[in-house]
């Protein structure tokens, strides 16, 4: 999946300037695609240069122009072509693996603590995920759009929750074996 296939998504439901866009990805996609302002912008005029989104100028006083971009349709066309698409899992690629596989032949108290650090920054992505979620619960009768927006982070949560117990697994098999 690129970039600007998250973007079309997010575009779907309003038109949006970049900031708000990168608001979106921090409150909505986090939990399964990250990007920076940067890149948002920088894919944004790429985008727009391949049609799939127009912006209107938006004058704004003390401040510079605000760019509301929205989807066209080949940018609809495009998000629908590759929604057609089967999606493959995403190849594993993560330091701490490959640390846990060298454990045998390195110092273990550094692996410990590398555990415990990396399983409080995954607590913490959790609980921000689950003050999301209680905000979802709050919505009465959520229309579809929020209740696939839920769904994906209730993957996200899974996710989190699948570090911190795999985690204190490894953490155990250490303890046990001393």
């Amino acid at each position: 999946m690129a970039l600007s296939h998250t973007i079309l998504a997010v575009l779907s439901h309003e038109s949006l300037s970049g900031y708000d866009i990168s608001k979106r990805f921090e409150e909505s996609v986090s939990c399964y695609w990250q990007a920076s302002q940067q890149q948002i912008y920088r894919e944004l005029g790429k985008m727009e240069q391949q049609g799939w989104v127009t912006h209107e100028t938006v004058p704004q006083a003390g401040k510079p122009d605000k760019k509301i971009y929205g989807i066209t349709n080949p940018g609809k066309a495009e998000l629908e072509r590759w929604y057609a698409e089967p999606s493959e899992p995403t190849p594993i690629r993560e330091d701490l693996l490959v640390k846990v596989l060298a454990a045998p032949f390195v110092s273990e108290p550094l692996l410990i603590q590398e555990l415990h650090r990396r399983r409080q920054l995954h607590a913490e992505k959790l609980a921000e995920f689950q003050a999301m979620a209680a905000l979802y619960g709050a919505i009465a009768d959520p229309p579809k759009t929020e209740q696939f927006r839920y769904l994906t982070l209730r993957r996200g949560m899974r996710y989190e929750q699948d570090w911190i117990d795999w985690c204190d697994e490894v953490l155990d098999f250490l303890k046990a074996g001393e």
